[in-house]
């Protein structure tokens, strides 16, 4: 509700279309009572609402772990559909202390900061996260809605978690806000782990582990000791190939690459996708295809490769030859010969994007929209 209220008089000045966005996640009864007073508040001040539900079966186990990232995929289609790039979210100085306390007891949640991709994948692609409150208490911005007049909603549903658990622990701690806003800039991707892994192995660990996420289109973390042991075999710097979380890792004695490990597709097959004109689709989590025509169906070329055309075969050849059967290709309605993705529909490769993001190598909105390297699509080049 604070930030609805800063974010809301920035938009004002700015010139800029707010759009707040509540999800129910259809697990408590009051929440359509919610809904109204979220919808009432934001147009109170100028902000346009919508609401997105958490719909279907409930898991028995890992509730808020699920409810998190159905929310967050909930948001970012949200968002997309909007024509939005940025997220703002009101974590605050004291959601930071609560998440440490549940890691220290064995929670994989990941960290916080104040500019960051969105954890949703495929659904949250090219999109960030805005988190301009991590400096400050959580009770002196009731102190702000209370001075305002304003009210706000306490879900009762946090007592029965991990999360309820830390606030009571942590009731009355005092908490120097000015340490957590630094902290907040480590990585989003936090390995959690009681085993001796060294000095720093947690910031370079979750580079690692997001390369591979990346690599691979999905957003599944590997076990951190494996994580570990093949951070261990790249400090050595002798030649190794090996795989992990679906990625395949190969070092030379001058270079190192990390890609879809195509031999996953053959133990886990990815879906094909049936491709609607001019209508964004994502493939394997690593590639966005649009295609200009109706007809075709996107699948692996895994099995296909030698049904290329002669023009086609010699762009694959340019790829590393354990990779080629992970690339894309498009199959006509009727017909079994394939074409490369790129022939017939415009191709966005979305891991250098996803990376750059992760990394923070993109720092302003302004920068989410211009294409990055890996970016253009092939079919610009013939």
């Amino acid at each position: 509700m604070a930030l609805l209220s800063i974010a809301a008089d920035w938009a004002r000045e700015a010139g800029r279309r707010l759009l707040a966005i509540t999800v129910d996640h259809g697990l408590n009864p009051e929440a359509a009572t919610w809904s109204r007073f979220c919808a009432g508040a934001a147009r109170a001040v100028g902000a346009d609402w919508i609401e997105r539900r958490w719909q279907g079966d409930k898991p028995a186990t890992g509730l808020p772990a699920a409810a998190r990232r159905a929310r967050h995929a909930l948001i970012a289609d949200a968002a997309r559909e909007a024509g939005g790039r940025v997220v703002l979210f009101a974590h605050t100085a004291d959601d930071i202390a609560e998440s440490d306390w549940m890691r220290m007891r064995g929670s994989t949640l990941g960290g916080l900061r104040e500019w960051s991709p969105s954890p949703a994948w495929p659904q949250g692609r090219g999109l960030m996260l805005m988190r301009p409150m991590l400096g400050e208490r959580r009770e002196a911005l009731r102190d702000r809605l209370r001075w305002a007049g304003q009210g706000w909603i306490e879900d009762p549903g946090n007592d029965r978690f991990a999360r309820g658990r830390a606030r009571h622990a942590l009731a009355g701690s005092h908490l120097d806000p000015s340490p957590f806003r630094l902290k907040a800039h480590r990585s989003a991707l936090r390995v959690s782990s009681p085993l001796p892994l060294g000095e720093g192995f947690e910031e370079v660990g979750a580079d690692l582990a997001m390369t591979l996420l990346c690599a691979a289109g999905h957003d599944r973390l590997p076990r951190t000791e494996r994580l570990a042991a093949l951070a261990d075999r790249l400090r050595t710097g002798d030649p190794f190939t090996a795989t992990l979380a679906g990625a395949r890792i190969e070092v030379s004695s001058d270079r190192g690459i990390i890609g879809r490990e195509a031999g996953e597709l053959k133990r886990k097959p990815v879906a094909d996708i049936s491709l609607h004109p001019n209508i964004p689709a994502v493939w394997d989590g690593r590639y966005e295809i649009t295609a200009r025509e109706p007809g075709w169906t996107v699948t692996a070329a895994l099995g296909r490769l030698n049904r290329l055309s002669k023009a086609d075969r010699a762009i694959v050849d340019t790829v590393e030859p354990w990779g080629r059967a992970a690339l894309p290709v498009l199959i006509r309605d009727g017909s079994d010969g394939p074409v490369l993705a790129w022939r017939e529909a415009r191709v966005r490769a979305l891991a250098p994007r996803r990376l750059a993001l992760a990394l923070g190598e993109t720092t302003q909105e302004c920068d989410l929209h211009g294409p990055i390297h890996g970016e253009t699509p092939p079919s610009d080049l013939f």
